[in-house]
């Protein structure tokens, strides 16, 4: 059963989460935030479900700090606050959140929204190992409006199967693109990847994991 880290100073709503996720997740919980960036790295939870408004340390401060640091950067962390979602959203995201739930929590839509998230993650790490890499590409397809482009981005990361990079652009997901590599004066085809999984929306630089559904010679790494 995966694990799932519930920060909240709320006694009753850390209870009703517990509640609510017992029969799909083991859910370790603290009130205290000050506590929660110890527990992520004893208990190596799935995935971090966040209050805003605490004593001590604030959400805001929490969700960077996993952002920022290397060994919990990749656990999505879920806002889940009484705080309006049109005012901090954006916001949030920008510092990493992956989704944001107004309280009270839709539990249905949450439970969605983990379910597709882990899944996506587990999928990717089954697949390949993960390289932190730069590498510059060239993307070519269309977008969510099928207005047409050409994207240079560069990576975060790289394996044999796919990459992870940002772009400025909003991509529909399992949607195809034209994959080039891009440098020395020319672009070379490395094969056509989809989108597998997306990470701050509504951000004007979105994250993407892609997955190659071809794959030619040129890519820098190799089965």
């Amino acid at each position: 059963m995966e694990k799932i880290l519930v920060v909240d100073d709320d006694d009753a709503m850390r209870g009703l989460i517990r509640m609510r996720l017992s029969d799909t997740y083991e859910t370790i919980d603290t009130g205290n935030p000050v506590q929660a960036l110890g527990l992520a790295l004893e208990h190596k939870p799935s995935a971090i479900l966040l209050d805003l408004m605490m004593p001590d340390c604030s959400g805001f401060e929490l969700c960077q700090s996993f952002h920022n640091l290397s060994y919990t950067a990749r656990i999505p962390v879920f806002v889940v606050t009484g705080e309006s979602a049109q005012k901090y959203k954006e916001y949030m995201s920008n510092l990493g959140a992956a989704g944001f739930f107004e309280k009270p929590i839709d539990f249905a839509k949450l439970k969605s929204c983990l379910a597709s998230e882990l899944q996506g993650r587990v999928l990717e790490r089954r697949a390949h190992v993960r390289v932190r890499m730069k590498v510059v590409l060239k993307l070519k397809g269309t977008d969510e409006s099928q207005r047409a482009f050409e994207q240079l981005t560069t990576t975060e990361n790289v394996s044999a199967g796919g990459f992870f990079c940002a772009l400025p652009l909003v991509l529909s997901a399992n949607s195809a693109f034209q994959v080039f590599l891009s440098g020395s004066g020319h672009d070379r085809y490395v094969g056509g990847a989809r989108v597998v999984r997306r990470e701050a929306p509504d951000t004007p630089w979105q994250r993407y994991a892609f997955q190659f559904i071809e794959r030619s010679p040129e890519w820098i790494l190799q089965d």
